[in-house]
């Protein structure tokens, strides 16, 4: 059966589920997006995800053009017309079609797509035994120039990133911020284990603040781990006894090298194990 893709209050065919080639969305990157994920049929999240995507929409002077209710009604009907039950959902949000100019003023009828599919980020094997990463020289964007919370369509810098990446072996990469912090990866969040403290990067670290970041850090107090959220260098992360990454896609996934040095001792850590568990188990009742 073809994937249904929504369209601005309608089902298309994957095949057939097109939008102009004068939308902004595709011309300038002019846009917001967010990805959901669903377990069991149940969409995992949502209300957090939508406040995100309308603050983006926000941010960018951008109106979306239904409101959240009918926004979160069309991704639950789209996610259920495709029979996907453990599943990702695309919500976009485009500018919609206007001139060959960057005048947003220009554009009419933003487009609303919902995509549900299914997505495997990292092989199965890696939740097991560690993700290998490096830190690359593509800088995290200026918060002053474009604010990293804010989820748009334009995705270059970690693009950028994420090539440097897998051009040295790596699937995932670091990024670091203008002050030569550590900000996230391409597409997750970082946290470090030291001495049985964990710690994250802050919101003014330059990151985008993570559905799954935020869940598991709420997941990790509640089972009494001190969660920090402060300026990290690389040498923290050298050092740390544990590292591992969040993200909607990856949910929890451990890093066991960086740059090349064994992180603790180069297999995933006992609270990363124990936050894989309660996550897994989160999403499953």
């Amino acid at each position: 059966m073809s994937l249904k893709v929504y369209i601005n209050g309608k089902l298309y065919d994957k095949d057939d589920a097109k939008i102009s080639v004068y939308d902004h969305g595709l011309l300038y990157g002019d846009g917001v997006f967010e990805g959901i994920r669903s377990y069991g049929g149940k969409v995992f999240r949502l209300k957090e995800h939508l406040d995100r995507l309308w603050d983006s929409a926000k941010a960018i002077w951008l109106e979306i053009p239904i409101s959240k209710a009918e926004m979160a009604k069309v991704i639950e009907d789209t996610l259920k017309v495709n029979g996907i039950q453990d599943g990702y959902i695309r919500a976009v949000v485009t500018r919609g079609c206007g001139t060959l100019g960057l005048d947003p003023n220009e554009c009419s009828d933003p487009q609303v797509i919902i995509i549900a599919d299914r997505i495997s980020l990292y092989p199965d094997e890696l939740y097991q035994k560690g993700l290998e990463i490096v830190t690359v020289s593509t800088m995290r964007n200026h918060p002053a120039a474009l604010s990293s919370r804010i989820k748009s369509l334009n995705y270059l810098n970690n693009i950028l990133a994420k090539i440097e990446g897998l051009q040295a072996g790596c699937i995932e990469a670091l990024m670091l911020n203008h002050k030569g912090e550590v900000a996230e990866c391409t597409g997750d969040n970082i946290f470090a284990v030291r001495a049985g403290l964990i710690r994250t990067p802050p919101c003014e670290a330059g990151i985008l603040e993570g559905i799954t970041r935020d869940v598991v850090i709420g997941l990790a107090r509640d089972a009494g781990f001190e969660v920090l959220e402060v300026p990290l260098t690389k040498h923290d992360i050298y050092i740390a006894d544990e590292v591992f990454l969040t993200g909607t896609a990856a949910e929890v996934v451990p890093v066991v090298k960086i740059d090349s040095r064994s992180i603790g001792n180069g297999t995933p850590g006992k609270i990363t194990r124990n936050l894989i568990a309660r996550f897994k188990k989160l999403t499953q009742s």
